[in-house]
């Protein structure tokens, strides 16, 4: 079974990198331009992962994995943060939020597919409530 990936990115580019990327190492894509549209999309779905971009407008990714963490579907969901940012406090944040692992998109080539696959794989799943 293909394993479904929910990427959330205010920029078109990543969006379309990350799509390519994970769906040539066979994973279902589910695209998001914002976190509004992202929680309207977990209404008929619910992903095996998140990627989920800090820095956006109107409610900022922090702010989404809070409430993707609020929601019990989704409570134990591994979750990737993505930033042009990479400095000790932001990745303190994201960790706080609710994060598995904060990536800088400076690495999306070397190391989002390894983080993808390491979250996913079942010794790294939570427990169910």
């Amino acid at each position: 079974m293909n394993k479904q990936i929910m990427v959330v990115d205010d920029e078109v580019n990543i969006l379309l990198l990350l799509d390519i990327t994970l769906k040539r190492r066979g994973f279902t894509v589910l695209k998001a331009n914002d976190s509004y549209s992202a929680l309207m999309m977990l209404n008929s779905s619910t992903p095996d992962l998140f990627i989920l971009d800090v820095m956006m407008p109107g409610m900022d990714g922090l702010e989404l994995c809070r409430q993707i963490r609020a929601r019990a579907e989704t409570a134990h969901t591994p979750i990737i943060m993505l930033s042009a940012r990479y400095d000790e406090r932001s990745v303190e944040r994201a960790l706080a939020a609710g994060a598995n692992a904060y990536l800088s998109k400076m690495s999306l080539h070397s190391e989002l597919v390894l983080q993808v696959r390491s979250l996913l794989s079942a010794e790294h799943r939570l427990p169910s409530s």
